[in-house]
Order: structure tokens, then C-alpha cells, then sequence
């Protein structure tokens, strides 16, 4: 294919060396025209492990030219990748100017260049939040084409995942392809781009290929601070941090895995919450500063408000609540996210009605019953015998459980009480199309 490629910092560079080395005709753009120069002179603009023998390489074939002329680099190219920086303003906002500014010069070019060449396909590989492409960038290219995205003008949104140093390395044997796509010819442009590489492909929502970017560097930063916080507590008691992260990360089921990493409802039960108290104890008497580790729990106080927050939007009071124990299957109450909630609307004045199969007063045991009595001792009057009394009952129901006969009784289509939706429902993408239905965080 066709392609250019604008902006020739380290994504650029490389995105525009590596799609050359695949056999594409490549022409890199900047307003910097030293590093336009240096390309044409086959030398690269950025210190990066092998891009400099590549790029001499595809120069050398004619593979691969720079140039500063935005409107020489649209006539001749079918495709354009948009790989300007985006920077964070003072304020820690994203900064899009030159994002803007790079689509309003293509809108432009392809305006002047009208349907000669047949529809092109407009590539942000930038870092941008969700809606930063559908909400500012294709309006001015809109405005300036002067035709409609989608159908006269390609749109796709194409996230990188290169590691400075390893970014060669990177592009040829990607973690993934993730590709946001307006339409399915945009999709399949970049997908005919990246033919041939190893790696799961998606096809998404431009939104969701936005959101990926920020999920994956949310979430390295986060391991990072994680490990480097357990390293200074493992220090301070006398532990060897390395020996515990060994045996951490030789667990495959539940810590380096899928696992706990749904968005759902707030964690609790009888290990989880303690142990975390005790960890953080453990770390401000030995003076560590822990400030990840010690805001987990207030993280997961903040998210079961969120589930108060949806019922006090809805105006009603009287509410349900299918759900009680901290897990499926079990009876333990011991610091139940569920129980919480339940205190938190019964305190608050809502006229509460609970369904738990495996929750029964007169069974509640030992730690179990005493827990329950100090944190909600008027469960008795709010416990429900059925689904349906508590259906009856409710204006608005919290579904907090997986129970075959809840699920199965829950309506559709708005009828009877809302539903708020904490645990993401097998339904729940046909329910979001509903009147009546409110997910937690989806």
C-alpha cells in the first residue's frame, strides 16, 4: 500500500522503517525538516536499537522518503497515519494541538486533491482519550474535506504498543493489533496494513481502541509502583523482596491471569480486606510510605458508593436487593461489599427488602452472626423469603448475585423496578438498550 506517515518522533519512525521493511511504499512527514533530511539521507532521527540500519535499508531501495510537504504526502498515498505527539498540558490535561493541527492540514490536502486517488483513510496511531477522535478530529476533517467520515473519508483509530528500546522488536511481533474502526473499510485498510504479523487482531469501537491505550499504561504503571512498594515493605521487615516476587509471579491462575480483572462490584470477605489493613499497618510502623497499597481499600469504599450513588439517582426509595453473602455459593457475611451497601441505603433512609438463598438468620453461626449484628442488626425485618417478594416490593433492584431463579425472574424492557446491575449480567449488553437498567461501571 500507499502510506504516510505523519510526525517522525519514535512512533513514527519506526511505524514508517518497519511498514517500508513490509514491502509498502512509505512517506514519512514532519514540520521538522532536519529530521525530514536525515531520513532522506537514510540515517535516523531517533537513537532506537536497529532502526538505524533499517531505515538506511528501505532508503536505500526507495521504499521509504521524508518530505514536509503535507500536500505531496496525501497525493500520494491511499493511507495516512497520524503520529504526532500528545503531550499533557500543565494542568495534566491531554494536549491536542498538534493533533488538530495535523488533521485540519490532511483535511485540507485531501480537499485539494478531491477524488482524485480514490477514497482515502485518515490513521490516528496518536495517544488520545475515548472520544478525543469522533468528538474533535472528525469534525475538522469534516469541515474541511467537506464530505462525510465513513463514507467519503476513512477514520480509524490504531494505538502502538512500542517500548522505546524495543520498539523494532515490538512492531514485528506485536502483543496485539487492536484496530477502531468507523466503518469496516477504514478497519480493513489497517488491517492490510500489519498482513502477515503475529498477534490477536480487534476490530473495536473507535471509543474502546482509544480507551486500551490508557488500560495497558494504567495498568504498567500500576504493577511497577505495586512491585516496587511490596520491595520496600519486603526491605523493612527483612524479607528478600525477589524470593516473594519469584514465588508471586510463578502463579499463573490467579495473579499474573485474567483473574479479578472484570469490572464488577467492590471485593470483600474475611481475607482481602484484613490483610490488607495488616500489610499497610505493617508498612507506616516500619516508616515505609505505601501510598498505592494504602488507598486500595479506600479505592474500594469509593466504588461501592458508586452503586449508592446509581439508586439515589433514580429518585425512588423503595429498593431491593438480590445478594448478601461476600461470594457465591456461601453464607460468610464477614465484611460482605453487600452488606456494606445494604447498611449504607438502609441508613440512609431507603425501605429495604434482601433476597440471599444461602442467607438464613437462624443459621448465621459464631464470627458470622456476631458481624451481622453489629453492622445490620435489623436484617431480620429486611430479609425477604422469595424473588418475587422482593420484586413486588422494589422500585429499584440491586442485583447482586448470580442465583439461577434471580436472574431468571428479573424483567425486561423496563417493566417493574429499575435495575441496578453490579455484577455485569449475562443480558447485559441487550439490557443497556433497555428503559430501566443501570450497569455498574459498563
Amino acid at each position: 500500500m500507499r502510506v504516510s506517515v505523519f510526525g517522525l518522533g519514535y512512533v513514527g519512525c519506526v511505524s514508517a522503517a518497519c511498514l517500508a521493511d513490509m514491502g509498502h511504499e512509505v512517506i514519512g512527514v514532519d514540520v521538522n525538516q532536519v529530521k525530514v533530511d536525515l531520513v532522506n539521507e537514510g540515517k535516523a532521527p531517533v537513537v532506537e536499537e536497529r532502526i538505524g540500519e533499517l531505515i538506511a535499508e528501505v532508503v536505500r531501495t526507495g521504499a521509504l522518503r521524508a518530505t514536509g510537504d503535507v500536500g505531496e504526502a496525501i497525493r500520494d498515498s491511499e493511507v495516512s497515519l497520524v503520529c504526532v505527539g500528545t503531550p499533557s498540558e500543565p494542568n495534566g490535561s491531554l494536549c491536542t494541538t498538534y493533533l488538530e493541527r495535523v488533521t485540519e492540514q490532511i483535511g485540507a490536502a485531501l480537499a485539494d486533491r478531491g477524488g482524485r486517488g480514490g477514497r482515502h483513510t485518515v490513521v490516528f496511531r496518536s495517544t488520545m482519550l475515548p472520544g478525543t477522535c469522533l468528538n474533535l478530529l472528525v469534525p475538522i476533517l469534516e469541515k474541511y474535506v467537506g464530505g462525510t467520515a465513513g463514507a467519503d473519508i476513512g477514520v480509524a483509530v490504531n494505538p502502538e504498543f512500542l517500548r522505546e528500546g524495543t520498539s523494532v522488536r515490538d512492531f514485528f511481533d506485536p502483543p496485539k493489533t487492536v484496530i477502531g474502526e468507523l466503518d469496516a473499510a477504514s478497519g480493513d485498510a489497517v488491517a492490510a496494513l500489519y498482513d502477515g504479523l503475529p498477534g490477536e487482531m480487534f476490530r473495536v469501537p473507535v471509543p474502546t481502541a482509544e480507551a486500551i491505550k490508557y488500560a495497558d499504561n494504567a495498568f504498567h504503571g500500576l504493577k511497577i509502583g505495586f512491585a516496587n512498594e511490596l520491595g520496600a515493605v519486603c526491605q523493612a521487615l527483612g524479607v528478600d523482596s525477589h524470593q516473594v516476587m519469584d514465588v508471586f509471579l510463578a502463579d499463573r491462575k490467579l495473579n499474573i491471569s485474567p483473574a479479578y480483572l472484570r469490572p464488577g462490584f467492590a471485593f470483600g470477605g474475611s481475607c482481602l480486606p484484613k490483610d490488607l489493613r495488616s500489610l499497610v499497618h505493617a508498612a507506616q510502623r516500619a516508616d515505609v510510605s505505601v501510598p498505592i497499597l494504602a488507598h486500595v481499600l479506600p479505592s474500594n469504599s469509593d466504588h461501592l458508593q458508586r452503586a449508592v450513588e446509581l439508586v439515589e439517582r433514580t429518585g425512588k426509595r423503595r429498593a431491593g436487593l438480590f445478594g448478601l453473602s461476600f461470594k457465591p455459593g456461601t453464607d460468610d457475611l464477614r465484611e460482605s461489599p453487600l452488606v456494606e451497601l445494604a447498611e449504607r441505603l438502609f441508613g440512609k433512609g431507603y425501605d429495604l427488602r434482601i433476597y440471599d438463598a444461602n442467607v438464613s438468620l437462624s443459621r448465621l453461626l459464631g464470627a458470622n452472626r456476631e458481624y451481622i449484628e453489629t453492622r445490620l442488626p435489623h436484617l431480620a425485618q429486611l430479609l425477604a423469603d422469595s424473588v418475587d417478594e422482593v420484586l413486588e416490593h422494589a422500585e429499584v433492584c440491586l442485583v447482586g448475585t448470580r442465583d439461577p431463579d434471580v436472574l431468571s425472574a428479573l424483567p425486561h424492557g423496563g417493566d417493574g423496578p429499575v435495575i441496578v446491575d453490579l455484577i455485569r449480567l449475562p443480558d447485559a449488553e441487550a439490557r443497556q438498550a433497555e428503559p430501566g437498567y443501570m450497569g455498574l461501571a459498563w
